[in-house]
């Protein structure tokens, strides 16, 4: 049997004719010169399989009488040629001390550090969502059926609100985060830097459009950013909910700060000026008019540069130097 074949058809051909060959055609030395096929007989159990007669009762009676869902789960007929929405109950748990929640039989791994604490279950025939304190926490895949979700009912789950998950993606949410030490946070499986004089703090993330607002926990906008999560995919982070009202910009003129770079330059709203190599590691404040940057370095005015750009400030506070190795 050689290769290439045309296709399956033809592979399945060609190993057809290689096992009959193999098995009725050839004579092998290890069976005394008999063929394969001729020593095989078909085997033959001593223990005869049956069912109970306790199993066959009850699947005659379950098939007689099947148990009708609970009225309450009851979904409303949908239109001729439209599926039925799914059933979905809501049932308050406390987390046992492993972390490990069973809910109709799935289990739900929440962690220890979770113990004792009271979570709300929101969970249909396609998604089960984890909310602790009103905000989501985990999403699984469900595993139960029409017929888990009516034990559920009866055992006293309530029938569910709307879905956690935000319907659409033009809605603006936000989410929370602590900063590490290098001023990242996670997002959809990647680190995002939002900068590391905020390390250590817990700060809201607010995405709207292509922008994402970086929210001190003192409701300060820290800085805003380009989002680099797909508005399709965040209303699926963890603890995403609908956001608020965005925190509004500074009123009258906009006072920023910039360090000088080692070059002697700085940049605001994406324009490029030109402070002194002798201000080079400094801390710049600019006060931002319409026509007009004002400049002053360690409390003295250092000039006034005309201003070219229209585009908004972004970013409110100079990020701290980080020292080079081998440098002081």
């Amino acid at each position: 049997m050689h290769g290439p074949f045309e296709s399956l058809a033809a592979l399945q051909a060609a190993l057809d004719a290689w096992r009959e060959e193999y098995n009725s055609d050839r004579p092998h030395q290890s069976l005394g010169m008999a063929f394969p096929a001729s020593r095989f007989t078909p085997a033959v159990s001593p223990l005869p399989l049956r069912v109970p007669s306790q199993l066959i009762a009850a699947s005659t009676r379950q098939a007689e009488q099947p148990e009708p869902p609970s009225a309450e789960l009851s979904a409303a007929p949908a239109p001729d040629g439209q599926q039925a929405p799914p059933v979905a109950v809501e049932a308050d748990r406390v987390v046992p001390p492993s972390g490990n929640l069973q809910v109709g039989g799935q289990q739900v791994w929440l962690g220890p550090a979770l113990a004792d604490r009271k979570v709300t279950i929101w969970v249909d025939e396609t998604s089960l969502h984890v909310l602790l304190d009103g905000a989501r926490i985990k999403t699984l895949p469900s595993r139960l059926g029409v017929a888990e979700l009516a034990r559920l009912a009866a055992a006293g789950a309530r029938p569910a609100g709307p879905s956690p998950l935000l319907a659409g993606t033009a809605t603006a949410i936000e989410i929370e985060r602590t900063v590490n030490a290098t001023g990242l946070v996670g997002l959809a499986g990647a680190q995002v830097s939002v900068g590391y004089q905020l390390a250590g703090q817990r700060v809201t993330l607010r995405m709207d459009g292509t922008q994402m607002a970086v929210i001190t926990s003192d409701g300060e906008l820290a800085r805003t950013m380009p989002c680099p999560v797909p508005p399709g995919d965040r209303y699926r982070l963890r603890g995403a909910r609908r956001a608020a009202a965005s925190p509004p910009p500074p009123s009258g003129p906009v006072t920023v700060q910039r360090r000088v770079s080692s070059r002697g330059g700085i940049m605001v709203a994406t324009q490029k000026i030109q402070v002194g190599l002798i201000h080079a590691g400094k801390i710049v404040t600019v006060t931002a008019g319409d026509h007009s940057f004002r400049l002053e370095v360690d409390g003295q005015a250092a000039g006034v540069v005309p201003r070219t750009t229209t585009r908004e400030i972004h970013r409110y506070k100079a990020y701290a130097a980080r020292p080079r190795p081998g440098r002081r």
